[in-house]
């Protein structure tokens, strides 16, 4: 007997781009300062961000927008960034004619990047748009103690000195 089974509506598409010649650490700077935020917000920061690596990206971001209004039939202004990651390539290697009849070995690394969005109005949990964002460094042994230097206490601060 066969069984049907339960067809879940997609909440998610991606893009795909594979042997995009730049290092995948250079494009790596990138994809962490637009994981997690929406479609909009990224379009704008990777118009004015000044690398290399912005351009490949804008147009993975675009058409994992396009895949997401043509396969799910979901509005732009509920995509959000769910995973974005770079992975190594291979090398392209040339070799360079040098003096002496020697040669020189050429490596030009490539990177494959993986952008997958998200329809949050389709999602049952509505995530919250900053929960998807990584977290940054915190360093919670550090405190900072304020001063107050301008004020007239007994100590005077830096301004008693003669």
């Amino acid at each position: 007997m066969l069984k049907k089974k339960k067809t879940e509506k997609k909440t998610e598409v991606y893009a795909l781009g594979q042997h995009i010649s730049m290092s995948a650490d250079k494009a790596r700077r990138v994809i962490d300062q637009i994981r997690g935020r929406s479609y909009e917000e990224t379009l704008m920061i990777l118009e004015l961000m000044p690398y290399r690596a912005c351009y490949p990206i804008f147009k993975l971001v675009y058409s994992a927008a396009a895949n997401a209004s043509y396969n799910i039939a979901s509005n732009e202004d509920n995509l959000v960034i769910s995973q974005a990651e770079v992975n190594r390539g291979t090398n392209i290697k040339k070799f360079k004619p040098r003096a002496r009849g020697r040669s020189y070995p050429i490596k030009k690394p490539t990177c494959h990047i993986t952008i997958v969005m998200k329809d949050i109005s389709l999602d049952d949990k509505h995530v919250e748009i900053d929960s998807l964002k990584k977290p940054r460094w915190r360093n919670k042994h550090t405190a900072m103690a304020y001063c107050d230097m301008y004020s007239s206490s007994s100590s005077g601060g830096i301004w008693d000195k003669k």
